[in-house]
């Protein structure tokens, strides 16, 4: 009862987290910084700013995790979710506004890698169904977000939209505070920081030989190339073919409503098949729907197409988490999770950068099929890689 109940609250709180961080990120900001001057390839850098954030920590909090145990970094990710929304109505330039995205970046470099290594130790036969479980209550702030966030942009304008986001993030961060989490406790004794260093080197060392972690890491990250290109990029292209901002925030929503409900379904049959085939298979699926959304200007075909990626995508991410945690040791789950949580955010963040250089140079549709490309690359290489271990 006790994993149970602290299972609950790492999802509960999650849900909260997540629907304030992607109520700023999907589509308002992209909006946003077009409404204060950004051309395209500024857009991109303001949408991937964050992530960056995600690529710098992201390895170092997840090390710190297993040297001064989860509830400590869950505490300063969980006050990185509620507080940064509330800034956001007094930005008046693309400067302010890039630099509170990297600041906003904590929340998710600090909270994601503790808070899935938490999962992963609280439920070690059964981990792909428990990560994807966690995944999909996480992707329900991917579903209800953007909606939201859409529909007051729309209908009410930017503050009050952001000032909403604070609220959510507020909520989870009260439900953290107040409700008790039962988590291991930490690997090392000796907290001094020469200490925690060297045990964070050794955790670095482990994981950086660490092929199979460091391959699918590599194959998650292409995966979300094509995730970041579209948060930053989809906006723009549906309002170019007469989408509102509403309609843009619902495809959003449909990616994440099917992703929502396939993780769970996917970490258990991950559990029973293997992660391997299930990997692979996604990133065909993320890939073929990604290449096909600027061909198409119809707004029911593009939910289609915006549910089969949210479908890929869960497939993706419900295996690889648990392959990571799987071929990481027991405690070293931090800074496994922490590396993929690293690779993913480099993915992410070259996202939206890449696709900014290409849709100024060339149409969307050649944009779209390069970064498709890529997607497929990387998951011949994971073949590869792992076809004999």
């Amino acid at each position: 009862m006790t994993t149970s109940r602290s299972f609950v609250l790492i999802c509960t709180v999650g849900v909260f987290c997540f629907i304030s961080y992607n109520m700023v990120r999907m589509p308002a900001l992209s909006l946003f910084a077009e409404s204060l001057g950004a051309d395209p390839e500024r857009i991109g850098l303001v949408v991937s700013v964050s992530t960056l954030t995600g690529v710098l920590l992201k390895l170092p909090a997840g090390a710190l995790s297993d040297v001064y145990g989860r509830r400590m970094l869950l505490r300063v990710g969980v006050v990185a979710f509620g507080l940064p929304p509330f800034v956001y109505p007094f930005v008046s330039d693309i400067n302010t506004l890039t630099l509170l995205r990297f600041v906003h970046g904590f929340a998710t470099a600090i909270f994601a890698p503790s808070a899935l290594a938490t999962v992963a130790e609280l439920y070690r036969e059964r981990r792909g169904a428990a990560l994807g479980t966690y995944t999909a209550c996480t992707q329900s702030g991917a579903l209800l977000g953007p909606f939201m966030g859409g529909l007051l942009v729309h209908n009410v304008g930017f503050p009050v939209a952001f000032v909403t986001a604070g609220l959510f993030g507020c909520i989870g961060m009260v439900l953290f505070y107040s409700l008790p989490l039962n988590v291991a406790a930490p690997s090392v004794k000796d907290k001094r920081w020469a200490a925690a260093w060297s045990e964070m080197w050794k955790g670095f060392t482990a994981v950086a030989r660490n092929t199979k972690v460091l391959v699918t890491s590599v194959t998650d990250a292409a995966k979300m190339i094509a995730n970041g290109a579209l948060m930053a990029f989809l906006p723009l292209y549906g309002v170019t073919v007469g989408l509102n901002p509403g309609e843009v925030g619902l495809l959003f929503s449909v990616q994440a409503f099917t992703s929502f409900f396939s993780k769970p379904i996917m970490g258990r049959v991950s559990d029973r098949v293997g992660r391997r085939p299930l990997i692979l298979f996604g990133l065909g699926i993320c890939a073929a729907t990604f290449v096909a959304i600027p061909h198409i200007s119809m707004f029911p075909i593009l939910v289609v197409l915006s549910a089969g990626f949210g479908f890929g995508e869960a497939v993706v991410s419900s295996s690889s988490s648990a392959l990571v945690a799987d071929s990481s040791e027991f405690k070293r789950l931090g800074a496994g999770l922490g590396m993929q949580g690293m690779i993913m955010d480099i993915g992410h963040a070259s996202g939206p950068l890449l696709a900014g250089l290409l849709v100024a140079r060339l149409s969307y549709e050649q944009a779209f099929a390069i970064i498709g490309a890529v997607q497929l690359m990387a998951g011949a290489l994971f073949w590869l890689v792992t076809r004999n271990r």
